[in-house]
């Protein structure tokens, strides 16, 4: 229902945003999903007068127990057809060599009994991706405790041509952290130390094998956060997050990795390790190389060691979720944030219809903010700032002007730390409920914010009644998570989604991949956003770092590129 802010609403408005962030802090210290701590002790109000009762609304809310990422290690122990792309046929090159028992002597006499795996319940776990759309047949995992066993592992790899595949946390969506074939496992999961953390340059130093969380909780205590957050942050790791360069949340307020990682530790296919891990802001001597390794997906070298500058933690957080009535009014709000409260805003999340739907439908304990009826689009905003007062008086100034000039039709901020963690719940439970729903088709792609939405609008026409169209993702940054979701796997539907979703970003200057990477799935749809002439200069590199290509192999780039001559 459309509304105006009356006198007598606006009046009210006055008291909505009454909160106090209370001094004894740490009796109330709860972690939320976003990663953050919040701290309230006030009763959670309603943008609206008339909505109902919101602690009625909120109370049957439940905190998310268990992180997307930590699904993989309860997955499904059965065999899956690969339907991720049309293109992801792939033959097993006949120059890389197969395990042998002298193979399995070597690593075991440098990493012992226990760092070389076989057990086959194990390998079926880290042969299948979390999707459970890739499964290759890896006979062997190997699980190194130090950047020097890591080295002698890749230099005898390639002595042998031994493919490689590294894995972290095993939470990738697109098929680059698990085997196309029976390429060993390096797996990071040993390597998770924390090194050293300076308070003054706020610089953290640890092993790639860190899972997010713990680096999240140890930074807590410190004062400080990390710069990224992930819905797999249970899961998945800092070694897999550079080199995948993941995104997430909290890209709108710290930017990429490649602004926040200071140093890599590195070990290349031949066995030599880049030590690059300076600690410094600035560092103008010769080319910057650790950015070829962000990114690059394991496929020019493992990453071992990742330093990276943290932000501190700020006292004062809101999170507010808000309802629209359409796209463009979604878009005027993102540009009234960005006016009204630009310099704490942290986070700036939408989705669409289907989305909230879906996870009404399949998340356990999940309630509608608005139980009285269900919206076109919602948007969930986070500001972060050191100034409760100021922050609260910005806040407040936003959403009476939102609401005045229509670009919302509801609205609730949170006041505890349950609502808070509910209005994320939805938003990062998202890929949980479209995974129970069946099927899903996921394209991860970068589009000007203003034509973001038209593609959806397309796809649904394209596909008609054969498949549900659900659309969410980082408005802030221009991110969209396209996702059709079927109750099978159907050869037909994905014939009608590719190559038209890349023909269509492609056509719009848009990008096939915006975070989550390329891996086994686009490796060979790197054209749609890339020349011809970056991608062979890539491919150059590729082989200047890695000749015999063993390191994960058959991703990031086209096959036909890296034939080894």
């Amino acid at each position: 229902m459309e509304w105006k802010a009356s006198y007598r609403l606006l009046n009210y408005c006055k008291h909505l945003f009454h909160r106090r962030w209370t001094p004894n802090f740490h009796y109330f210290k709860t972690f939320y999903t976003s990663g953050c701590r919040y701290y309230f002790n006030q009763p959670s109000v309603l943008i609206k007068p008339y909505i109902g009762n919101f602690q009625q609304a909120f109370q049957t809310f439940k905190h998310p127990s268990v992180s997307l990422g930590m699904h993989q290690r309860n997955r499904c122990r059965s065999q899956y057809r690969c339907f991720a792309s049309q293109a992801t046929i792939i033959q097993r090159r006949s120059d890389f060599s197969t395990i042998s028992s002298e193979d399995l002597s070597y690593f075991k006499n440098i990493l012992g009994e226990r760092g070389v795996v076989q057990d086959e319940e194990t390998l079926d776990a880290v042969n299948t991706d979390w999707m459970r759309k890739y499964k290759g047949t890896s006979k062997l995992m190997l699980q190194p405790r130090t950047a020097e066993e890591v080295s002698q592992i890749l230099k005898y790899c390639n002595s042998r041509s031994l493919a490689v595949v590294p894995q972290g946390g095993n939470t990738g969506l697109v098929g680059g952290s698990v085997p196309a074939f029976d390429e060993v496992i390096v797996s990071l999961s040993h390597m998770s130390k924390i090194i050293s953390f300076d308070k003054v340059s706020s610089v953290l130093v640890c092993e790639a094998g860190c899972i997010l969380e713990n680096l999240i909780t140890f930074l807590d205590n410190q004062g400080f956060i990390m710069p990224l957050d992930l819905g797999a942050k249970g899961s998945c790791q800092i070694g897999g997050n550079v080199s995948t360069n993941a995104g997430g949340l909290r890209l709108l307020r710290y930017g990429s990795l490649h602004g926040s990682v200071l140093g890599l530790e590195v070990v290349l296919a031949n066995g030599t390790v880049l030590d690059m891990l300076s600690t410094l802001r600035k560092d103008n001597t010769g080319y910057d190389l650790k950015h070829l390794f962000i990114g690059s997906e394991g496929s020019l070298g493992i990453v071992t060691k990742v330093s990276i500058l943290t932000p501190p933690k700020l006292s004062s957080v809101n999170v507010c979720f808000l309802a629209c009535k359409d796209y463009e009014s979604c878009l005027k709000l993102l540009l009234e944030a960005r006016r009204k409260v630009g310099e704490i805003l942290s986070a700036f999340e939408f989705l669409d219809h289907d989305a909230m739907d879906l996870v009404l439908k399949h998340l356990e304990g999940v309630r509608n903010p608005f139980p009285s009826s269900m919206h076109n689009f919602y948007v969930l905003i986070e500001t972060m700032g050191s100034n409760e007062s100021y922050d609260r008086e910005k806040l407040d100034a936003f959403l009476l002007h939102s609401m005045e000039n229509d670009l919302m039709s509801d609205g609730v901020v949170a006041q505890d730390i349950t609502q808070a963690s509910s209005c994320w719940h939805i938003r990062e439970g998202i890929p949980e409920a479209l995974m129970k729903a069946g099927g899903v088709y996921k394209y991860d792609l970068s589009i000007p914010v203003e034509k973001m939405y038209d593609l959806v609008e397309e796809m649904r026409v394209r596909l008609d009644a054969s498949a549900k169209v659900v659309a969410y993702g980082h408005l802030g940054d221009g991110n969209l998570h396209l996702n059709i979701s079927t109750p099978q796997y159907d050869d037909n539907i994905l014939a009608q989604i590719e190559p038209f979703v890349y023909e269509w970003t492609s056509k719009h200057k848009g990008s096939i991949s915006a975070e989550h990477g390329l891996g086994l799935m686009k490796a060979n749809k790197i054209h749609y956003t890339k020349s011809s002439e970056t991608v062979q200069l890539m491919a150059t590199i590729k082989k200047q770092l890695d000749p015999n290509g063993i390191l994960n192999p058959y991703k990031v780039l086209p096959s036909s590129l890296l034939t080894k001559n």
